[in-house]
């Protein structure tokens, strides 16, 4: 079959869509700083909080409780650092509780900052997750104390798909006097994702998750929640984030959640028979895998599966050399020996992890990319197993 070029690596990152590569250009021009009063800035200004309500009205929230950061991970980083902030400077009272419950899959963003804070004080607790990537909520309920302050849960994985019941997470939180914390960067422009709804404090989202550009994300802060800044020095996002604003990246995430408004629904359910039938071809042709995540409540375009007898990165090096792009767990982690930290927390073994794939569709897939890669596939794991003497042994 002819070799063609498939991206299917689309939680890594995503391709923009020219709809918002549009907007980029149409906003090149607009160079004035939007904290100055003359016409340049009036204008930037304009385009800045267009774009605020857009963002906003798009997870259900109010154009003054959110905040543009420059990363998912900043995001995240500002929102754990309420715990460890003793400033009475802030536009709110900082969080006074000073533990901390998460999870064992969050992001290295969300797992990082919580080692850090734990050095500095703050007691962390971490959730495990059952063989499908869930909360455990019983777990969830007897970690909260009258000292914990937040708790932060991702609303969907960035490697196995899984989607968590953040509405429930939210009530025994909030029943227990703390507060929530969801990094919905994978997420947000996939499924429906409603703020209120939802019942969170804090939200995490990022654009070039939703083909738009790199450096630019945002940040839902409920109306009088606790909040410190991680950034200091200027009065822009209302004194909560320091920086002149990147008007060019938020005009494109604007562009980008108008877009995905219009299309997310449609594509969703698209992406969902791809990922089934993308299952199913694996599963009919080739044996001793395992797929990981949950078999309903995931993202509609991700499916991690685990070949025996087979590394992830000679699986990742065959499938490129044939033009498919996938991925070995977080891009975040990449170039790292370590088996994925997400996989190992839902009980499989640590070599399964290591044979581990990520496979992450979007709006540019086809079912023809689909049936090349169940025409490639079967033949890279074969390859792979038959050079292991520990695979043919067992056969």
């Amino acid at each position: 079959m002819e070799k063609r070029k498939v991206y299917f690596d689309n939680n890594a990152t995503t391709p923009m869509h020219p709809e918002v590569k549009k907007a980029i250009t149409n906003a090149l021009d607009v160079f004035g700083n939007p904290s100055s009063l003359h016409a340049y800035g009036r204008h930037a200004r304009m385009l800045v909080e267009g774009a605020r309500e857009s963002v906003a009205s798009f997870i259900g929230a109010r154009p003054d409780e959110l905040l543009f950061v420059g990363s998912g991970s900043e995001g995240n980083n500002t929102i754990l650092s309420i715990l460890n902030s003793q400033c009475r400077m802030c536009e709110y009272n900082t969080c006074s509780g000073k533990e901390l419950v998460t999870t064992r899959i969050e992001h290295p963003c969300v797992l990082e900052t919580s080692k850090c804070l734990a050095e500095r004080g703050v007691r962390v607790t971490y959730l495990d997750v059952d063989k499908d990537g869930k909360v455990d909520l019983d777990q969830l309920k007897g970690s909260i104390s009258p000292r914990t302050g937040l708790v932060s849960i991702m609303m969907a994985n960035n490697e196995i798909g899984t989607i968590q019941d953040v509405r429930a997470i939210s009530r025994i939180v909030h029943e227990r006097g703390a507060l929530l914390h969801t990094d919905a960067v994978q997420a947000v422009g996939k499924v429906p994702v409603d703020v209120t709804d939802l019942g969170v404090d804090f939200l995490t989202l990022s654009a070039h998750k939703i083909y738009g550009p790199k450096g630019i994300g945002a940040v839902y802060v409920r109306k009088n929640a606790p909040f410190c800044p991680l950034i200091r020095g200027g009065h822009q996002e209302r004194g909560r984030r320091a920086g002149t604003e990147n008007t060019i990246g938020i005009v494109a995430l604007g562009k980008a959640v108008e877009l995905r408004s219009v299309e997310m629904a449609d594509e969703e359910k698209r992406l969902r028979r791809m990922k089934e039938t993308l299952r199913k071809g694996i599963a009919e042709k080739i044996p001793d895998i395992h797929f990981v995540g949950h078999p309903t409540d995931s993202l509609p375009g991700t499916l991690n599966v685990s070949f025996e007898g087979a590394e992830g990165e000679a699986i990742l090096l065959y499938l490129d050399l044939a033009g498919i792009a996938v991925s070995t767990g977080s891009a975040c982690a990449s170039g790292s020996l370590d088996p994925s930290h997400v996989i190992l927390a839902t009980g499989l073994p640590v070599e399964c992890a290591h044979g581990s794939i990520r496979i992450s569709m979007g709006r540019e897939n086809t079912f023809d990319d689909v049936d090349y890669m169940l025409s490639v596939l079967p033949d890279v794991i074969a390859r792979i197993r038959g050079m292991s003497s520990a695979y043919a042994r067992r056969q």
